[in-house]
C-alpha cells in the first residue's frame, strides 16, 4: 500500500501512453548521451507559470531553474549553500548555455508579499521574507507612489525585479565575460497568467509584445 497522490500516478500513465510513446527514441538518446540544451530559463516556482508549458519545450530543450519570484542573487562565493548560483554555474560552465532567460509572471505571490507593508511570516524561519529582501528598497519606492493602484504596483515590481535579477546575474564574472565575447545572451520575459501573453524585454529594458 502507498499514499502517493493518485492524480500524479494517473498523469504519469498518460505521459507513458502519450508523449513518452511518441518521443521514446529521443528520450532514450538523452538518457545515453546526456543533455545539451542551449537555453536556461530562471522562472518562478508558481504552479501556474511552468516554462516548459509556456514555451512548448520538449525533453532536453531547456535547462529550467525555478525559485520564489524568479530572483537571482549577486555573485557571492562565500562558502554558503547557494542553489540558484549553483544552477547558473552548472548551466554556463557545464552545459555551455548560450541564452539565459529570466521570466517573471503576473500575480506573483512573492512580489505581492514584498509590496505588502503588513506582511507577516508564514513561519518563524521567514525564508520567504529573507529571500525577497534581495529586492532591497525597490518595493518601498513603488509603495510610496499613491497614484498607482495595488495591481499596477505589483506588475511594475514584477518587471523591475526581472531587470534587477539581470543586473545581479551580470555580477557573475563568467556571465559578464561571455556576454562581452558574444557567446552568451541574457533575456528578460514576463508572462501574463490570465491571458497567456508573453512580454519580452528589449535592449532598452522596456517590455514589449513580440511579433510572430
Amino acid at each position: 500500500m502507498h499514499n502517493f497522490p493518485q492524480h500524479l500516478l494517473d498523469g504519469h500513465a498518460n505521459f507513458m501512453a502519450g508523449r513518452y510513446a511518441r518521443e521514446k527514441e529521443r528520450i532514450r538518446d538523452l538518457a545515453e548521451i546526456g543533455q545539451t540544451p542551449s537555453t536556461m530559463i530562471i522562472a518562478c516556482c508558481d504552479s501556474r507559470a511552468a516554462p516548459e508549458m509556456i514555451f512548448d519545450c520538449g525533453p532536453g530543450e531547456a535547462f529550467v531553474l525555478r525559485n520564489v519570484a524568479n530572483l537571482v542573487p549577486t555573485y557571492q562565493p562565500d562558502g554558503g549553500q547557494h542553489g540558484t548560483s549553483a544552477a547558473i554555474e552548472f548551466a554556463i560552465k557545464g552545459l555551455n548555455i548560450a541564452n539565459i532567460v529570466i521570466m517573471g509572471h503576473g500575480r506573483c505571490g512573492g512580489i505581492k508579499a514584498a509590496l505588502n507593508p503588513d506582511y507577516s511570516p508564514l513561519d518563524e524561519g521567514d525564508f520567504i521574507g529573507k529571500w525577497m529582501s534581495m529586492l532591497g528598497e525597490l518595493p518601498g519606492q513603488l509603495g510610496t507612489n499613491k497614484m498607482m493602484t495595488a495591481s499596477e504596483q505589483q506588475t511594475a515590481l514584477e518587471r523591475i525585479s526581472i531587470r534587477n535579477s539581470i543586473r545581479n546575474l551580470r555580477t557573475f564574472p563568467y556571465v559578464a565575460a561571455l556576454e562581452a565575447e558574444g557567446k552568451l545572451a541574457v533575456h528578460g520575459a514576463w508572462f501574463d497568467i490570465s491571458t497567456g501573453e508573453l512580454w519580452i524585454m528589449d535592449q532598452s529594458g522596456d517590455f514589449i509584445r513580440p511579433t510572430f
